[in-house]
């Protein structure tokens, strides 16, 4: 049985149709990355999928008792209202800080604990909302642009943690990219979203679709690239190479 699945979806908001005929499925320990350009209806299909935004049309539909971890794009908190990490992890549901030391440690800011949540650097908060998301022992991780602030380095590292705890925990991740032709090198699916979807598939196969290329362009900067581990560098080194010379 899928975790969640969606048929037919429509979204309207302010009277403009944002989403509409919108079919997908996401499978218990499956990468699922959507990219689009901006206005595609990628952060309201989020949205309509945790059930926060009604639907115009369609239904969705949740395994019994789903577990949802989910890190926002972004989080704004009052800078004059103190509010340490151990705190923040504590919202809604108080938490052990046993455990709480536990998650910050997996996801690489172990000692974060007391420190407030306006002093941490961008790569931290973002590990910090993953921790938090983390602790509901989540069946699906949903990440929306949750890269959006951070700078390649950055991006490249907190792509991996997310494959490394999906790896060790079993969940699947849906994530929205901001950058249109950036996904996780692990993504089983890539799903191209413009109001509707024009195009799914493994990502060579989207990199490839006529649908994709209309809508972002042909050349290197049209390309679909693919983060990869570090450690993965030189086994795919001659991939790499064959997709920039195939871009081309």
């Amino acid at each position: 049985m899928s975790l969640i699945a969606a048929q037919n979806l429509a979204v309207r908001l302010g009277g403009r149709e944002v989403l509409h005929s919108v079919a997908l499925s996401i499978d218990p320990g499956e990468i699922v990355t959507i990219v689009g350009p901006n206005g595609s209806g990628k952060s309201t299909l989020v949205r309509a999928l945790l059930g926060v935004v009604p639907l115009a049309q369609g239904k969705i539909t949740r395994k019994p008792g789903l577990r949802i971890g989910y890190v926002p794009q972004k989080l704004h908190i009052d800078p004059t209202m103190p509010l340490p990490v151990g705190r923040f992890l504590s919202l809604p549901d108080r938490q052990s800080t046993a455990r709480m030391t536990e998650v910050l440690g997996r996801v690489g800011v172990p000692d974060v604990l007391a420190q407030d949540m306006t002093t941490l650097s961008g790569g931290q908060f973002q590990r910090v909302l993953l921790a938090r998301a983390l602790l509901s022992r989540p069946d699906i991780l949903i990440l929306d642009e949750a890269t959006a602030g951070l700078d390649q380095p950055g991006t490249a590292s907190f792509y991996r943690l997310i494959e490394d705890v999906r790896r060790e925990l079993g969940c699947a991740v849906l994530a929205v990219s901001h950058d249109l032709h950036v996904v996780m090198s692990a993504s089983d699916r890539v799903i191209c979203l413009n109001g509707h979807i024009c195009c799914s598939g493994a990502p060579h196969v989207v990199r490839d679709a006529p649908e994709y290329r209309a809508l972002f362009g042909h050349g290197t900067g049209g390309a679909l690239a693919l983060y990869q581990h570090e450690h993965d560098h030189d086994h795919d080194h001659d991939h790499d190479h064959e997709e920039h010379a195939h871009a081309g």
